[in-house]
């Protein structure tokens, strides 16, 4: 049985995903947010049972859809907020968007537009943990159309050989943008691939969020004490397309719903309340602080000042 204040931090972890998203989705659709969006609604188990069970000082690389990660990891709703907006206050000064959200700080290592740009940069960080003694572990996200990519194959390949201190988790929500993974991929499990170089693969449900955290837990332990990689698959779903606006003839509102069912949100409430971890009323309590913290977000990236033209080139490298 968990804690309750890791019941507590897991609920809320989830809902700041999901209700941030649906706002950001809400704000795209009124031509408010500049760019492109990725909604990570439907997946949030993934994001927030993976950096609960990792320390305060380690690594995430993210991808696309990274808004679940970075908000999961702990950055700020503000600045990533600001960042949508185009702003000067957000976490790129308005320049990367909502796909290069990054937070040096904590550990957040950066969302990348590339599929699979994230993994050579994740196994980078791991070998700079492993060389310094840091005792840090460093987490990569992606999909399951990145894990056929030549960098997937490369950068396992040398964390298997060298031991490094990494985990690779795979957000398998069964589509390549719009290709279902049965027409990418002969294997059902992308955790099976693991065997090929030797080391541990482990799938979790990723619509259980505590199937999740147990699953990165032993994996993250595993890379501390020097025992390597593992490729943890955690398969999941999202609900809305693959970006807003996506018309999703590749699959059917039935596929979808019946996915819905299985919310990880509305699973863990309930297991909650049947565990007696907490009240209907400690639940709303939570829901309508979170709201008033996303509303101040959003507030602070409206109000925000666009950046100024002149400084357009400023903080680039020639």
């Amino acid at each position: 049985m968990i804690s309750e204040e890791l019941a507590k931090n897991m609920l809320i972890a989830m809902k700041k995903i999901r209700i941030f998203e649906e706002e950001a989705v809400k704000l795209f659709a009124a031509h408010e947010l500049p760019g492109w969006l990725h909604s990570y609604i439907g997946e949030e188990a993934v994001a927030a049972g993976v950096c609960l069970a990792l320390n305060p000082g380690d690594y995430i690389a993210s991808t696309h859809r990274g808004h679940g990660h970075c908000i999961a990891k702990g950055v700020s709703l503000r600045k990533m907020m600001a960042e949508l907006y185009g702003k000067e206050t957000g976490y790129c000064l308005g320049r990367g968007g909502s796909m290069h959200i990054a937070d040096f700080s904590l550990g957040m290592l950066g969302a990348n537009g590339i599929v699979g740009g994230g993994i050579p940069i994740a196994t980078g960080a791991a070998l700079g943990s492993q060389m310094d003694k840091d005792n840090k572990v460093t987490v990569c996200f992606f999909g399951d159309g990145a894990s056929n990519q030549g960098a997937f194959h490369e950068a396992l390949n040398l964390a298997s050989a060298w031991k490094l201190p990494i985990v690779y988790v795979c957000e398998n929500n069964l589509y390549a943008e719009t290709t279902p993974q049965s027409e990418h991929q002969a294997v059902q499990n992308i955790a099976d691939r693991a065997v090929a170089y030797g080391i541990a693969g482990e799938i979790a449900d990723g619509m259980d969020i505590l199937s999740v955290y147990e699953k990165a837990r032993e994996a993250t332990e595993r890379a501390r004490s020097g025992e390597g990689p593992t490729l943890l698959e955690c398969k999941t779903y999202r609900y809305r397309g693959h970006w807003e606006g996506d018309p999703q003839p590749y699959r059917t509102k039935v596929e979808i719903e019946e996915w819905r069912k299985k919310d990880p949100i509305a699973t863990f409430e309930r297991f909650l309340l049947g565990h007696h971890l907490m009240t209907q009323a400690e639940i709303e309590g939570i829901t309508k602080n979170i709201n008033e913290e996303i509303e101040d977000a959003i507030e602070f990236g409206r109000i925000s000042p666009l950046a100024d033209p002149k400084t357009c080139l400023s903080n680039l490298f020639v």
